[in-house]
């Protein structure tokens, strides 16, 4: 996906999101409470999502909505996401 590569937006939240990975192994290298870890996870849960829907708007933008597009290109596109989305929400 070239056209999200330059993307400085979802470049610093990929940093943000490893930063916080880098703290949840931290906490579990340093045997913190069960709660702060399940906190720790629900905020790099929470970036994650955040991060995939930016990549899939861009996705959905560039290559579904974008003028130009054949309907066989459209559909083929349609059928990756459809994929894509059952394999994400499992």
């Amino acid at each position: 996906m070239a056209h999200i590569a330059g993307d400085k937006a979802m470049l610093a939240r990929a940093r943000r999101l490893g930063g916080q990975v880098g703290a949840l192994e931290r906490a579990l290298l340093a045997g913190a409470d069960c709660a702060a870890v399940l906190q720790q996870l629900a905020a790099v849960r929470g970036a994650l999502n955040g991060l995939t829907v930016k990549v899939l708007d861009a996705h959905l933008r560039h290559h579904v909505a974008a003028p130009g597009l054949s309907d066989a290109q459209r559909e083929a596109e349609v059928e990756t996401i459809g994929a894509l989305l059952k394999s994400y929400l499992r």
